[in-house]
């Protein structure tokens, strides 16, 4: 069963979360709040910290390995409101910041990382381009969650821009020139917009600016591109509607995000009301994790769950006690929060995970949609 390029899922551990899943454990997984708009910041992510490092202590983490964390807090907040780390009992190091604070800080020393939370922002961070529009040309500001978005700049001719009421018989002559202008610096943003879009596989193109800027831009654009624009209120000019004109870029990506979800769990539903490319509960999805038969893991990104899990050396089998391990030839079992384990299980069979929302969990709050 293929998944639809419609529904982006994470298909694949990216390159250095794969790498981080192959290190020895246990590891600490910290994710952080560190808010830059309150007053004395790193004062307060460092108290914050401070009880998180106590915790992570109190868990067994080594000494060092906590230790490792200390240099990135104080200046955290300069990225982010998270501060997210993980890092492997050798001492390799995984740090990402997210823009929205945590739930709760976490710190947890486990054997595997915890890598809902940040696989569930990742999710969330839909790719997308911001284009502010004038008659003169365009900015355009690609949001990809990496870090060196890009932002580019479009059009510009040299011919006149603004319309003028010169009278006599020159008058309209101007004006269509003056409108050429326009129509040709339209065409130049639309054709970096649709590289861009290509470049980035944007989800989401979000225009805002001259009524008449936006009507020439979208007249170049083909289908596709088009099918992606959702106009917004303010302009190119600093005006001071970035800000607002960012709120609502965020929104939309999050729709495009919340709709990924509910089409994969509806392909869920559908699967499970025919009998088929389905696994419903833990034990079934288990059983279709070892046989490598999971498409799309679909899990809850909380790290409430108390439920454990078993693992070996290799990211399969896994089981729900030592002793099935034990039956299946692997020695030396370790556990883990179940969640965990069975992430780790899909990463390395090359399965996507998509972090879904509690209450609309399959059975167990975990199933998976089967390749067959």
């Amino acid at each position: 069963m293929e998944t639809s390029q419609a529904l982006p899922v994470v298909t694949t551990a990216p390159p250095e979360m794969a790498a981080l899943l192959r290190r020895p454990g246990p590891f600490a997984t910290v994710y952080l709040t560190v808010d830059a708009e309150i007053d004395n910041a790193e004062q307060r992510s460092q108290q914050r910290w401070k009880s998180v490092r106590a915790e992570l202590l109190e868990q067994g983490a080594p000494e060092d390995v906590v230790a490792s964390i200390d240099p990135l807090v104080p200046d955290a907040h300069l990225n982010g409101q998270c501060l997210t780390v993980v890092v492997a009992s050798d001492g390799h190091r995984h740090v990402e910041y997210q823009p929205d604070p945590p739930t709760t800080d976490i710190g947890r020393w486990s054997a595997l990382p915890a890598l809902g939370p940040l696989l569930e922002w990742r999710q969330q961070t839909v790719p997308h381009v911001v284009v502010l529009i004038d008659r003169r040309g365009a900015d355009l500001l690609a949001f990809t969650g990496e870090r060196g978005d890009a932002i580019e700049h479009a059009g510009g001719s040299d011919d006149p821009i603004t319309k003028s009421a010169p009278g006599g018989w020159s008058q309209p002559r101007y004006q269509r020139r003056a409108e050429n202008s326009w129509d040709e610096n339209a065409n130049d943003v639309a054709a970096a917009l649709t590289h861009l879009v290509e470049d980035t596989r944007a989800r989401l193109v979000v225009v805002a600016g001259d009524v008449r800027a936006v009507q020439l831009l979208r007249g170049h654009l083909n289908e596709a591109v088009d099918e992606l624009v959702r106009v917004v209120d303010g302009g190119r000019s600093p005006d001071g509607s970035s800000d607002a004109i960012a709120a609502e870029a965020t929104r939309l990506a999050a729709t495009v995000a919340a709709a990924d979800s509910r089409a994969l769990l509806e392909k869920f539903r559908e699967g499970r009301g025919q009998h088929e490319h389905v696994a419903d509960g833990v034990a079934a999805t288990i059983a279709a994790l070892n046989e490598a038969r999971v498409e799309v893991l679909l899990v809850p990104g909380d790290l409430d769950r108390t439920d454990s899990g078993w693992f070996g050396a290799e990211p399969v089998p896994v089981a729900l006690s030592p002793d099935t391990l034990q039956e299946m030839g692997v020695e030396h079992a370790s556990h883990g929060p179940l969640v965990d384990v069975l992430i780790r299980a899909a990463f390395g069979t090359g399965a996507g995970v998509r972090i879904i929302p509690s209450h609309a969990a399959p059975s167990d709050g975990v199933g998976a949609l089967l390749r067959w």
